[in-house]
This record gives structure tokens, C-alpha cells and sequence, in this order.
């Protein structure tokens, strides 16, 4: 029987350290005797391992001999080095990275240990046994058991078959005289039936005959009705023929008649002829009547054969005219087919199209989603100062990723063209345009692009895809593309004269989603850069939709509205120098109490840009009441000596000692 043995160790290492940097003194310094000692000693023994040395020095401390399975053993073994930024210990930095480097080089066996335990096996075998030993013994009081009740069951079944043969005599006896009983029934039962049987058969002897002589008289019944239908038969055929042969006379009678009056009006009209003849002497004065007669019916016939003869043309011409009519309708018929034919070719390319562009699409999605995961989650950081090479392989090979996919949009871009993929934001098909939308908006990430994108109404389809989608991820995109092209002057203003800025200012208020809110900030934030637009944006309520996004509270969206607001009021600060100022917007706005409450936030980002809103602000007089009321002016003050960057506490003590209502408060404490 095999058991596994192992042990944890997790050792903290103290880092190497000079005593003339350090400054210790007493306890301290032996303790940081004895650490330096240690560690020279697990470098020993490092050096050795990684130079193939054969000798390794493990007994030459004690923290060497605790762990000398860790490093060249048989342990799974994680180190883990810390250096810092600083370069005052860049000595010390160098050492722990070539003491991490040659650690790497060290090379451990993993190998389970696994011992033979006897002691276990023998308490297993005597359990075992004890085991088989009660089991043996419950078996046999078992077998004991059925056998007594194996007896008892066989001396019952003995006396119960002793009184099921006692009772099996009774009943065979009363059985037989039963049987006997029922013999004498039988044979009075058969005497009976066949008595009713002999009675029986002579009914039916007398019934058979009765029906005999009834269907003797059936018969001759039925054939004297036969014959009387038959006579009724012959009798109506003779008076049909008869009929028949009356309408037959009469016909003849006709036709003689007829034929007689035929004969008649023969001899009439030879009566006729006759009285014709002596007629024409008499005609014969009246025929130059006649010829003139006949020359006007002569002019008649002429005139009508030229009415036909115009008919007959008139008639060629429309049929000439319907036969044209009806080749150009086939002509025009045989055009519009191939027209249809090809819009219908047009179509399946234009389909093709759509669909690779989809593939190519879906491609450059998921490769945007996943850089954007890998940048969301930020480097790697290492304690103690510079990368590691796992860090230094993720950046490269996020690198390789961002051009791999700038090299894929690109070449997107020359072979589809930027027209089509304009038109695809359009169309009905949702993941379409979230697929359309991306491609866009990884476009309008260089400067290079964003010319085009704008010459091709870029800006226009991307307002129009934000103001009719209610998809989260289309309205993050499209949003993250406007504030990419909202970058220049140009683009501000167009975005503005499009009412760019209330659909954004609708999209934050309708929306809850972090990135999306995140990319309309910065969308608003870039157009609080421009001096002449600040009246407009506040109009349309920018400022106001700024501060309402504070809502979501999730670091990138507060790192966004401070960097609009420090827009703002840097603009406010330029366009007001020379000039009579007139109260800030951002504090006619409400703005300053949520500045002053995020002066020191813990995220750099944020704190930096708030500090700068707040040195804009207090470069002019006017805005020095409500800043004292708002107490911004001891966040100024925190600014002047505790912010990080020089050029930011420069500001704030200028504005603080060229203020005279700033002076005059701090006189007052």
C-alpha cells in the first residue's frame, strides 16, 4: 500500500540590501547580516545549478537546505522577483533580474513520492480479518438457524399432507357418489331429449310440406303476374306502332299537299314569264331609261369598290400599324428582361458581397472584442519596476494582434470600399449593422481615414444609426466612432450643425451601460475643446448630461466627464483673457459642487483633470465667490503644495496670490 507525502513551502525572501543606503544600526544590522548571507548562499547554489556545475553548495546555510528540493529537486517550484521604478536602486534592480534570470534556467524533475506504508497495510489486514472472522462466525449461527427452521417447516408440511390425504379420500369418496348422481340425471336427461327430438322432427317434416304447397301456389302466383305484364307490354307496342304508323300517314299527306302546291305555284310562275315577255315590247321605249339607270348603278358599283378598296387599305394600315405597335412592345418586353436580368446579377453579386463583407466583418468584430478585453484588463504589473518576459510576450503579442487588424481593416477598406460599407449601417439586418459599425469605427481610429469618412457622410449616417438603433452595443460603437472623428475643429462643427450633441446627450440619458456612457463622454468631452461652440453645447445640455453620467460611477466614465469639464473650462479660461468675464458656465451649470467633491479622487486620471478645472477656474475674479462658498479654495490650496505635476501647482499659487478675494479669506484664518 503506497501513500503521497508533500509539503508546502512558501518562503518570503527578503531583498538584498546595502547598509550604507539602508542606515542600520544594532539588531538590525546583524539580522541584515545574517539575510545577506542567505541569500549569497542560494545565489551559490543558483549559479551552480544553472552552470551544470557538479558540485552544489546546499549545506552552507539553512534557508539552502530547507529548500533544496525547490530548486534542481524533484518540488514544483514558483519565484517570484519585485524590483521598483526608482532610479536610485537601479544596482539592486539589475541583480534581482539577473538572479530571476538565472533561476529560469534551473531545471526541476516533478516527481510524485510515494511510500510504501506496512503499518497501514497490517492494521488493513488485521481489520480485514477480525472482519472475516465475525463474518465466518454470523454465517455459521446463520446456517445453524435455517436448518433448525428447515426442520420445523419439514414436520409441518409432513402433518398438513397427512390431512390433505384424509381430506382428498372424503372428497374422492363424495366425488364418486356425486359422479353417480349425475349418471342417472345424464340418462334421464338424454331419454328426455330424445323424445322432444322425435316430436320435434315431425313438426318439421309437417312444416316442410306446408311450405312446399305455399311456394308451389307463390310460384304459379307469380307467373300468372308475369304474363299479364307481359300482355300489357305487348299491348302498349301495338298501339305505339299503330301511332306511329297514323303520324306516318299524316306526314305523307303533308308532303302530297306540299308537292301539289309546288306543282301550283310552278304553273304561276310560268303565267308570270309569259305576261314578262309581252311586257318587254312595252320596256322597250323606257330603255334608254334604263341606260342611264345602269350607268348611275355602274358609278354606284365603282364608288363602293373604292370605299372597299380604301377599306381594305385602311384596314392593311392598322394591321400594319398594330403589327409595329406589337414588335415594339417585344422589343421594349425583350429590354425590360434584361434589365431584370441583369439587376438580378446585380443583385447576386451585390448579395455575395454582403456576405463576405459579413464574414470579413464578424473577423474584425471578434478581433476587436478581443483586443479591447486585452487592453480593458490592462498590463500585467510587476512589483518592483520593470516587465517580465511573460508580460513582454502578452504586449508583443497584443501588438501583433492591433496590426494584424489594422492590416485587415485596411485592406477591407480598399477592396469594398467605403460607400458600401456606409450603406451597410443602413440595412436591416441587426448584427449587420453592429458588424458595419465596428468596421467604421476601427476606421475613424486614424487620422488618415477620417477625411474620407467625413467626405462620404460618415458623420451623417453615424448620428442617423445613433438616433434610430436601441442596441446597446450599436450606440456604444457609433458613439465611440464620433468621438474618434470629433477630434478637429471641422468635425466639431459639422457634428454640431446635425444636432450631434442632443442625440448624444439622449443617448446618456437613456442608457445605463458603462462603455456606452463611456464613449458618449468622451464624444461630449472632445467638443467642450471648442472655444465656439461652448454657447451651443451648453444649450443642448452637454454640461448638464456630463454630470448626469456621474451616475454610473465606474472609473472610465468619471476619467471622461473630468477631462470634458477640464475642456470646458480651459476654452472658458482662453476666450475670457482681455475681456470682461461674466460668471463660468460649468457653475451657472451646477458643476462645481461635483468638482470640489472629486478634487481628491482616488483615480489619477480624474483627480489630474479636476485639479486643472478647478486652476481654470479661479484664474478669474468673478468666479471667486462661489468658489470660496463651494470651498474650492482649500482644494486649491491642497493643489499648490501636493499636486504631482509642477506646472499644475505653479497655477494654483499664481491664482491663489493674484486673487484678491482668495487673500482676503485667508487673512480672515
Amino acid at each position: 500500500m503506497t501513500i503521497r507525502k508533500s509539503k508546502l513551502l512558501i518562503v518570503d525572501l527578503a531583498g538584498s540590501e546595502r547598509v550604507d543606503k539602508s542606515g542600520s544600526e544594532g539588531h538590525l544590522l546583524e539580522e541584515a547580516k545574517f539575510i545577506n548571507l542567505s541569500l549569497t548562499a542560494l545565489g551559490k547554489c543558483i549559479n551552480a545549478l544553472a552552470e551544470n556545475s557538479p558540485h552544489v553548495p546546499i549545506r552552507d546555510s539553512k534557508l539552502t537546505r530547507l529548500l533544496r528540493d525547490s530548486f534542481g529537486g524533484t518540488a514544483r517550484t514558483s519565484l517570484v522577483i519585485t524590483i521598483g521604478p526608482s532610479s536610485q536602486h537601479r544596482a539592486e534592480t539589475m541583480s534581482t533580474i539577473l538572479f530571476g534570470q538565472r533561476a529560469m534556467k534551473v531545471e526541476n524533475m516533478v516527481k510524485l513520492r510515494e511510500e510504501f506504508d506496512y503499518k497501514s497495510l497490517c492494521r488493513k489486514l488485521e481489520a480485514d480479518l477480525d472482519r472475516l472472522i465475525a463474518e465466518n462466525e454470523r454465517q455459521n449461527k446463520l446456517v445453524l438457524d435455517t436448518e433448525e427452521q428447515l426442520q420445523k417447516r419439514a414436520e409441518e408440511a409432513e402433518l398438513t399432507i397427512q390431512q390433505a390425504e384424509r381430506k382428498a379420500k372424503v372428497l374422492l369418496e363424495e366425488s364418486h357418489a356425486k359422479k353417480l348422481k349425475l349418471q342417472k340425471e345424464n340418462l334421464d336427461s338424454i331419454r328426455r331429449l330424445q323424445q322432444e327430438c322425435s316430436l320435434l322432427e315431425k313438426e318439421l317434416k309437417e312444416n316442410a310440406v306446408k311450405l312446399q304447397s305455399e311456394k308451389e301456389a307463390a310460384v304459379v302466383e307469380k307467373e300468372m303476374q308475369i304474363q299479364n305484364e307481359r300482355a300489357k307490354k305487348q299491348q302498349e307496342k301495338e298501339e305505339y306502332i299503330e301511332e306511329y304508323q297514323h303520324k306516318l300517314e299524316e306526314l305523307n299527306k303533308k308532303f302530297e299537299a306540299e308537292r301539289a302546291e309546288r306543282e301550283s305555284i310552278e304553273r304561276r310562275l310560268q303565267e308570270i314569264e309569259d305576261c314578262m315577255e309581252g311586257q318587254n315590247k312595252l320596256e322597250l321605249d323606257d330603255q334608254e331609261n334604263l341606260n342611264e339607270l345602269a350607268k348611275k348603278m355602274e358609278e354606284e358599283s365603282h364608288s363602293r369598290e373604292r370605299a372597299t378598296r380604301e377599306l381594305g387599305e385602311w384596314k392593311l394600315q392598322g394591321a400594319f400599324i398594330a403589327s409595329n405597335e406589337t414588335a415594339g412592345l417585344k422589343d421594349e418586353v425583350k429590354l425590360l428582361k434584361q434589365e431584370i436580368e441583369e439587376q438580378c446579377k446585380q443583385k447576386e453579386v451585390l448579395e455575395k458581397e454582403v456576405k463576405d463583407l459579413k464574414q470579413q466583418m464578424l473577423q474584425l468584430s471578434y478581433d476587436t472584442d478581443e483586443t479591447r478585453k486585452v487592453l480593458e484588463k490592462g498590463p500585467t504589473r510587476v512589483s518592483l519596476g520593470a516587465e517580465s518576459p511573460m508580460s513582454l510576450s502578452k504586449a508583443h503579442h497584443m501588438r501583433e494582434t492591433v496590426n494584424g487588424q489594422r492590416a485587415t481593416i485596411a485592406k477591407l477598406f480598399e477592396q469594398v470600399g467605403l460607400h458600401k460599407i456606409l450603406s451597410l449601417l443602413e440595412s436591416e439586418d441587426v448584427d449587420v449593422r453592429v458588424h458595419a459599425v465596428k468596421v467604421v469605427a476601427n476606421l475613424a481610429a486614424e487620422e488618415s481615414n477620417q477625411e474620407k469618412i467625413v467626405e462620404s457622410g460618415g458623420i451623417v449616417s453615424l448620428l442617423r444609426l445613433l438616433d434610430s438603433s436601441q442596441d446597446d452595443i450599436i450606440r456604444r460603437v457609433a458613439a465611440g466612432a464620433i468621438a474618434n472623428l470629433a477630434m478637429t475643429e471641422t468635425n466639431q462643427e459639422l457634428i454640431m450643425a446635425q444636432n450631434g450633441t442632443r442625440l448624444l446627450v439622449r443617448t446618456a440619458n437613456e442608457t445605463d451601460d458603462p462603455q456606452t456612457l463611456r464613449m458618449v463622454a468622451g464624444a461630449i468631452a472632445n467638443l467642450c475643446g471648442n472655444e465656439k461652440l461652448q454657447a451651443r453645447l451648453r444649450e443642448d445640455g452637454g454640461i448638464i448630461a456630463l454630470l448626469g453620467m456621474a451616475r454610473s460611477r465606474h472609473p472610465d466614465v468619471l476619467a471622461q466627464i473630468a477631462r470634458g469639464i477640464a475642456n470646458f473650462a480651459k476654452c472658458e479660461s482662453r476666450a475670457a483673457r482681455g475681456q470682461k468675464r461674466e460668471k463660468s458656465l460649468l457653475i451657472e451649470d451646477g458643476a462645481l459642487p461635483w468638482i470640489v467633491e472629486n478634487a481628491t479622487n482616488e483615480i489619477s486620471a480624474v483627480r489630474r483633470h479636476i485639479e486643472l478645472a478647478l486652476c481654470h477656474l479661479a484664474q478669474h475674479e468673478v468666479n471667486a465667490v462661489d468658489l470660496i462658498a463651494a470651498g474650492a479654495l482649500w482644494e486649491l490650496v491642497r493643489i499648490s503644495k501636493e499636486c504631482s505635476r509642477e506646472d499644475i501647482r505653479i497655477l494654483a499659487t499664481k491664482n491663489i496670490t493674484s486673487s484678491s478675494s482668495f487673500q482676503s479669506e485667508l487673512k480672515k484664518l
